[in-house]
């Protein structure tokens, strides 16, 4: 496949461009001068890249809506999300066996769809595996399209070479065209040099992603760094900004150099377009909930002094094991999933 079916009005990156980019990249930079925001209902809402679209700053991650015990109640956790102002909901075709998108679908149901700006992800490499799980998807979520479609975990450097010759991105397109996918991005938590050789290579294809998403936190900043390597080339080159593992999956707070609300303001400092974070709870969703409204542009000596209570337990990746191991690999446990 040489070119890319492109329907917005955004020019993509050739190659070249892409390399003057990345050899330019530096610090990320902050929020206040890379992202505009406006607030709805107390909820500050930021621009997707070029899109156009404005999604809420603080994103609900998906995987807990179906490891929660009752069902209904993590139906009323979506809900009250919606309501509270929350648009971005977070979803994978492999989250719990499809539980996940089968309870956030439930939820969708009775006008809060429309609420919606609902993302999931897809592990297919192939064309068949992948408009297979496109399809699964909004099967589960009861709905005719997702406004945005992720290859879900990026983490080998061969990953972006198979999604583009053995079909995932053909079938992409194709349901992107048939107005099952309104805007297409991927996802990764391994290497920032693994993300580079993704938009590398979807460069030589004369195809540009809407959105990217990796891990952005207090950690980050010190050891194999998205925030310091990544993010300012999708900065540059209008390609939104999706934060994950803002707390490290709960092991920052365990290192005990950071508050959970300064590890989301710090995420929602970095130039996001939205902080996703797991919600298990109405405490939690509470949590999120009063990070984003009392979120302020930190200045650059509150940011050092955060990075330097940080810089010692991040040194050796202990604390974001989601780059070091594979414990957080679904699909090198499961390789049959990416077909």
């Amino acid at each position: 496949m040489s070119k890319s079916i492109d329907r917005g009005n955004r020019r993509n990156l050739t190659r070249r461009e892409f390399v003057k980019l990345a050899a330019a990249a530096g610090v990320a930079m902050s929020v206040a001068s890379a992202c505009s925001a406006e607030a709805k209902n107390e909820m500050p809402y930021r621009a997707l890249g070029r899109t156009g679209e404005k999604i809420s700053a603080i994103g609900l991650g998906g995987y807990h809506i179906g490891t929660q015990d009752d069902e209904a109640e993590s139906i009323r956790l979506v809900r009250t999300a919606l309501d509270r102002g929350i648009n971005f909901l977070d979803n994978c075709w492999d989250y719990n066996g499809g539980v996940s998108e089968l309870r956030m679908g439930k939820a969708l149901q009775d006008g809060y769809r429309a609420k919606a700006f609902l993302m999931s992800k897809i592990d297919g490499r192939t064309k068949t595996a992948a408009a297979r799980q496109i399809d699964e998807s909004l099967k589960r979520f009861q709905t005719d399209h997702v406004d945005l479609m992720q290859f879900h975990e990026i983490i080998r450097l061969e990953d972006a070479d198979r999604i583009f010759a053995d079909g995932a991105m053909a079938a992409m397109l194709a349901a992107k065209q048939a107005g099952k996918v309104r805007y297409i991005g991927f996802t990764g938590h391994k290497d920032p040099e693994i993300h580079l050789k993704m938009l590398s290579v979807a460069a030589d294809h004369q195809f540009q992603f809407d959105a990217v998403q990796m891990p952005l936190n207090v950690m980050d900043a010190h050891f194999h760094s998205f925030e310091h390597r990544v993010v300012p080339v999708l900065v540059k080159a209008g390609i939104g900004v999706l934060g994950m593992k803002s707390l490290g999956s709960g092991a920052i707070l365990q290192s005990q150099t950071a508050t959970a609300i300064e590890c989301l303001h710090y995420a929602l400092n970095l130039p996001t377009s939205t902080v996703i974070t797991g919600m298990d709870s109405m405490e939690r969703l509470e949590q999120a909930l009063d990070a984003a409204r009392s979120f302020k542009p930190m200045t650059s000596e509150e940011v050092a002094a955060l990075l330097a209570r940080t810089a010692d337990a991040a040194a050796d990746g202990k604390y974001e094991a989601f780059k070091t191991t594979t414990q957080f690999d679904g699909t090198s446990h499961n390789p049959q999933w990416l077909g």
